[in-house]
């Protein structure tokens, strides 16, 4: 197999600390370095942020500088984008620059930024990889996984398509994430409070790479603008959450959709069907198991749905999707190492699995 990989993880969040784990156990990486915003957690073990139970010997800094001078050949990177995300951009276009190859749970539009992103900025990122050789994969679950290799593989096995809809179907009540529930989804604010995410253009911004890489992974051009459709639902009832209790009469479900369409026709849509109690809006797509997971339906000759759940070992479905966000990028960092440089997508890379993860005991 050769000497592992070098590898540094930005950031020990929700999802930072599984791509910790993720790293320790891949046989082909290893972890040499954690940046940290928080000064309480400069100079703590890195076992101990991913609360693994022992010390990988690894120490957490805030020191972006000492962290680059490593020469990594990847940075995992996993710190929080939504709020911040040009700041985020222009972070992982640094990395690049410096001839570092990093994989990313975000900023999420750059799983596909075209026509979301200015060309030029695209060409700043493309020339940067042609010089140093370094690429960036932007991934995750979903978008990621999810909407992207999972229904464009499903549709390997269609004679004739007539709509791909990739669907999250969750309770997101266990999904520690404040600034994401309040402020972006505004889960717990009144009726009346107008989020970010549903102003005009935002969902497109969001979610607009995940309908326009199918569309290219099926060789359609779309209708520009995509189209955005939302239903927000106050709160039958209180409903404890992790991220602020949802009382009722607030803010409690939303369901959305961007749709891509031919000619008037929808042919790629994106929905998201999100409560904060199981409970909430029965009339809606439901689950195919617990709190949550994803759907892929592709309507045509043949007609093919495929549900995909997910829960963690010791937590539910949040817990879960934070891993399998990790370690979608953890996985790929071999093939984007490999990689010629600059973006990289779902569509340039290899089929990744679980190499090397596959128990001993």
């Amino acid at each position: 197999m050769g000497e592992p990989l070098k590898v540094v993880v930005w950031s020990t969040g929700t999802i930072g600390r599984h791509a910790i784990a993720g790293i320790d156990a891949h046989p082909a990486l290893e972890l040499v370095g954690v940046w940290v915003s928080n000064p309480a957690k400069d100079g703590k073990d890195a076992g101990e942020l991913a609360e693994l139970g022992r010390e990988l010997g690894v120490l957490a800094t805030t020191d972006r500088d000492a962290l680059i001078a490593l020469k990594p050949d990847c940075i995992v990177h996993t710190a929080m984008a939504d709020d911040r995300v040009f700041e985020c951009i222009g972070d992982l276009f640094g990395f690049i620059e410096a001839g570092i190859n990093v994989t990313s749970s975000g900023p999420v539009l750059l799983q596909w930024p075209e026509k979301i992103l200015p060309p030029e900025m695209l060409e700043q990122l493309a020339e940067s990889g042609r010089r140093t050789g370094a690429s960036l994969h932007v991934n995750g679950i979903d978008p990621g996984f999810a909407n992207d290799v999972l229904p464009l593989a499903l549709t390997s096995l269609s004679q004739r398509i007539d709509e791909v809809r990739v669907m999250e179907i969750a309770d997101y009540s266990t999904y520690y994430q404040p600034v994401v529930m309040g402020d972006m989804f505004g889960f717990g604010r009144p009726m009346d409070y107008r989020p970010f995410l549903w102003e005009p253009g935002i969902l497109t911004m969001a979610w607009g790479s995940v309908v326009r890489q199918i569309a290219a992974g099926l060789d359609i051009v779309l209708d520009e603008p995509l189209t955005e459709h939302v239903d927000q639902q106050p709160a039958p009832f209180d409903t404890d959450s992790v991220s602020g209790d949802v009382k009722a009469g607030t803010r409690g479900a939303v369901r959305f959709e961007l749709r891509g369409q031919v000619d008037g026709v929808d042919r790629v849509v994106l929905e998201h069907v999100t409560r904060t109690h199981p409970d909430q809006m029965p009339e809606w797509p439901q689950p195919a198991e617990g709190g949550g997971g994803y759907r892929v339906i592709v309507t045509g000759e043949p007609f093919m749905q495929l549900d995909f759940t997910h829960h963690g070992e010791h937590g539910d479905h949040n817990v879960s999707g934070m891993i399998t966000t990790a370690q979608r990028i953890v996985n790929a960092v071999p093939a984007v190492v490999a990689s010629p440089g600059g973006l990289v997508t779902a569509l340039d890379l290899p089929l990744i699995t679980g190499r090397g993860l596959v128990s001993k005991a």
